[in-house]
């Protein structure tokens, strides 16, 4: 008799494995991982499955938003420019924070959900998924500080 796969066996799924790949990450490029560690990240297929460049600028972000990919062409093989807002170009360290959080999307697409993102991202950077969710609501509240109107920064909807 087999058992018929449901949405929630799916979500555990996507959370082990991202929790795996996070895990990786730390393993191969821990324990501190700073703006050299994450250009290395962005070019290994085995973490980050299409071509990925950091771009600082606000545009094409949303007021309030950190980060956001997107993608290059018309197919995901063209590659993302993960843009990146310019309040951080001279706090590179804290970058890979933000990037990490959108990963998800690259790899996952629309698959991806903010809990997605806090996985993936704590489990590259080592920490909790609470500590990781506290950091990057503080550098999430430096964007806030920097645009007049904000909404919640993260993850677009579809």
């Amino acid at each position: 008799m087999s058992r018929t796969l449901t949405a929630d066996d799916a979500r555990q799924a996507l959370t082990g494995h991202l929790t795996a790949k996070g895990d990786a990450i730390f393993a191969k490029y821990g324990p501190t991982i700073g703006w050299s560690e994450l250009e290395r990240i962005l070019v290994d297929r085995s973490f980050v499955r299409y071509p990925c460049a950091v771009v600082f600028a606000a545009e094409p972000l949303q007021p309030g938003e950190f980060a956001h990919p997107v993608p290059r062409g018309e197919q995901a093989q063209d590659g993302f420019d993960l843009y990146v807002h310019p309040a951080f170009e001279s706090q590179r360290d804290r970058v890979p924070y933000l990037v990490l959080y959108q990963l998800v999307v690259v790899n996952y697409g629309d698959l991806a959900s903010p809990d997605d993102a806090e996985t993936f991202g704590a489990a590259a950077l080592g920490l909790t998924k609470q500590a990781y969710y506290e950091a990057v609501c503080c550098l999430a509240d430096e964007v806030t500080a920097c645009d007049s109107e904000a909404p919640s920064p993260g993850l677009r909807p579809s």
